[in-house]
């Protein structure tokens, strides 16, 4: 099994070397997480931020506020009645030849300058006491997942960032170096799990109906080692014999491809090792 990294990054640490036995969980390598680091912060900072926005409009409009509106509104509202009484003391001037045209268009003038501002400290008065909408408690509560999803997200990272194994076995293979820099996907080391190993052996394409699964074969290494294993696969298409058979007349063979599981509690069997299989006869055929 190739261990692969799913981030980018320089390998600061590289915890295995070829021929360590390695169990499921155990560190292979670690990647720089600096940059991870600092984006966690300011993730996490922007959701206190919006955590802090959506408490402010869940709670409402302070005591106070709402007061120091009230008193505004009044303030605007007598501002308007008096301008309103100038405003009709200016036309009875008017109409008696007391009074000009000028001070009376500049009372209506402040008539409706204060009733626009009553207007708007009613508004405000209003929105004060109503708290905050529906629509934008909504909004400020999307604000919050978002940004705490993003800090989900890098505090994930930073976890991938240290590669674990995601298998028992042992390193038969070590790709890259600590300090080196890797693409997201790069293949670690190589993963082998020695203690069922397998045998790859080819059957012809007569023979196939002789085969069946967890049917017993004896693996006899080149040194004479014996060990008796099962079948647990046989593909389902044919395929040519593969290149490295070593005469052209076998190569252009039909034949299904078998893999026969081993017991290895001793570690006889290893990586690429050739052998030899004879598969018991199937009491069936």
């Amino acid at each position: 099994m190739r261990v692969a990294t799913k981030l980018a990054g320089r390998i600061v640490s590289l915890a295995v070397k070829e021929g360590d036995a390695i169990t499921v969980g155990a560190e292979i390598a670690r990647l720089e997480t600096i940059d991870l680091e600092l984006a966690l912060a300011a993730a996490e900072a922007d959701s206190g931020r919006a955590r802090a926005e959506l408490d402010l409009l869940l709670a409402g409009s302070r005591a106070e506020d709402v007061q120091e509106a009230a008193a505004l509104l009044a303030r605007a509202e007598a501002e308007a009645e008096a301008a309103r009484l100038d405003l009709d003391r200016q036309e009875t001037l008017l109409a008696s030849g007391s009074g000009t045209s000028k001070g009376r268009d500049d009372a209506r003038t402040r008539r409706d300058a204060t009733a626009a501002s009553v207007v708007a400290a009613a508004e405000r008065h209003r929105r004060l006491r109503s708290g905050s909408r529906p629509e934008e408690i909504a909004a400020a509560r999307a604000r919050v997942a978002v940004a705490e999803a993003r800090a989900a997200q890098v505090h994930q990272q930073i976890q991938d960032a240290t590669v674990l194994s995601p298998t028992t076995g042992r390193i038969t293979e070590k790709i890259v170096e600590a300090g080196e820099i890797v693409p997201a996907g790069a293949a670690l080391v190589v993963v082998t799990d020695l203690a069922t190993p397998w045998l790859t052996v080819y059957v012809d394409e007569p023979d196939l109906d002789r085969v069946q699964l967890g049917q017993e074969a004896e693996v006899t290494t080149d040194g004479g080692q014996m060990r008796r294993g099962r079948i647990t696969y046989i593909a389902s298409a044919a395929e040519f014999t593969p290149r490295n058979v070593q005469t052209r007349d076998e190569r252009v063979k039909l034949v299904f491809k078998v893999k026969v599981t081993l017991p290895n509690g001793d570690g006889l069997f290893k990586p690429g090792m050739p052998a030899e299989a004879r598969l018991a006869a199937n009491p069936g055929s």
